[in-house]
């Protein structure tokens, strides 16, 4: 299993360029199923959960050429509705071919996903609202299986906002007979990312970006060429790393008007931003100060980078309050960064971090995706040598991180 190995201290200096968003471009890989044609992506990260998904709808039928970061998915040939558990156990995202399956296909056997062990995220939404659609649906034995002859346009309202239930709902509107209205929808600019996508397919659809998304189905989508959007988390978790360790970056091939939240932050912490249209730079030559931040769907504070600024407010000067509103399970990453000496106090959904003047290498585990972010940056900025451990949750969601970090000058490597 690999390990990373830091030797922490080295201020961040240069500039790299930001993956796709994984949080983009796996809906939208299942947005392929919808077509008889090939639907062409670029700037597709290169991840494990990326794989993952491949692997999934190659399952189903799906034939995928990839070359770089270009990808091609053609399900014209798809040959079963169903993902069975061993593919869909390590990745929550697996849920999002139930809308596509069964609004092409008439039919969809899912596996009850699984992901980050950071708190329940369960699946009702996206089961309330296809059985509003027209679809009966069954939970047993572990799989969510779906049947409708043709789905029906509806007028359906989340009891939450659900960035992949709207996702999941949004596709399966495409093909439904008549209108489709989701009130209480995600505003994230990933479920916009997505939308354009099918728009390009062939989808009617407005509102996306809003709490009120409306589909005009069409009797059937084509194929098109789409670029996924820039990865908004990887650009504020290498923010964080410089404002917690010091030093200049810029940050090419980046969306900065989807980062205001992280941006803002980065400012209250002292740090220096400037932005063009697709780059941003970062200065920092001081401790960072500490800020309180509270999660919230977008466009409030990314729960996506809270283990990051968990980690920049263990070193920065003051108390910050962090409180998740999100995710119930979300602070694991608080008992790995006091094994480097933080200085954190729990209380529930709230975190209470009295910054340190310096934090002192050790061993450590990755208990998530973002968790591990956040001890990277943690140990880039502590003294001697830190060893991160169960790295896989981190090539989930990071392109080569290690070899980003490398390039601006941390002292970072990873070992088998």
């Amino acid at each position: 299993m690999d390990k990373l190995i830091i030797q922490g201290g080295k201020p961040l200096r240069g500039e790299l360029e930001v993956s796709g968003a994984k949080n983009a471009a796996l809906p939208i890989l299942c947005a392929a199923l919808l077509a008889s044609e090939p639907l062409e992506l670029d700037n597709v990260p290169r991840l494990h959960d990326v794989a993952t998904m491949a692997r999934l709808l190659e399952q189903l039928g799906t034939k995928i050429v990839r070359a770089g970061e270009h990808m091609t998915i053609d399900a014209s040939g798809v040959s079963s509705v169903e993902a069975p558990y061993e593919l869909v156990k390590t990745m929550r995202a697996s849920i999002l071919v139930l809308g596509p399956l069964v609004a092409r296909f008439g039919a969809a056997r899912v596996s009850l996903p699984g992901g980050c062990a950071i708190g329940q995220r369960p699946v009702d939404q996206h089961i309330k609202g296809l059985q509003a659609m027209g679809a009966e649906i069954h939970v047993e034995h572990g799989y969510v299986t779906a049947q409708a002859s043709r789905l029906r346009g509806t007028h359906i309202f989340t009891d939450m906002v659900t960035v992949t239930g709207t996702e999941n709902l949004m596709m399966a509107a495409t093909l439904a007979e008549g209108e489709t209205v989701i009130e209480n929808a995600a505003r994230e600019p990933e479920v916009t990312d997505l939308a354009r996508a099918l728009t390009a397919m062939g989808a009617r659809i407005e509102g996306a970006g809003t709490d009120r998304i409306i589909v005009h189905g069409v009797e059937r989508l084509r194929g098109a060429r789409h670029r996924v959007m820039a990865d908004r988390i990887e650009a504020g978790t290498f923010l964080c790393a410089v404002a917690a360790v010091g030093g200049e970056v810029l940050l090419a091939r980046v969306q900065p008007e989807t980062m205001e939240a992280t941006l803002g932050k980065l400012r209250e912490a002292g740090a220096r931003i400037e932005l063009g249209n697709d780059w941003v730079r970062i200065a920092m030559s001081a401790r960072p100060r500490a800020v309180s931040l509270r999660t919230a769907p977008y466009p409030g504070f990314a729960t996506d980078m809270q283990a990051q600024f968990m980690a920049v407010n263990c070193i920065a000067e003051g108390v910050g309050t962090i409180t998740e509103t999100i995710f119930e399970n979300r602070f694991m990453h608080a008992l790995e960064l006091q094994r480097l000496g933080a200085d954190i106090a729990l209380d529930g959904n709230t975190a209470l971090v009295k910054g340190v003047p310096a934090l002192s290498g050790a061993t450590v585990m990755a208990t998530d995706l973002r968790a591990s972010a956040g001890l990277v940056i943690a140990g880039l900025v502590a003294r001697g040598e830190t060893v991160i451990e169960r790295i896989y949750h981190l090539d989930r969601g990071y392109e080569r991180m290690e070899a980003k970090l490398s390039g601006l000058g941390a002292v970072i490597e990873r070992r088998s």
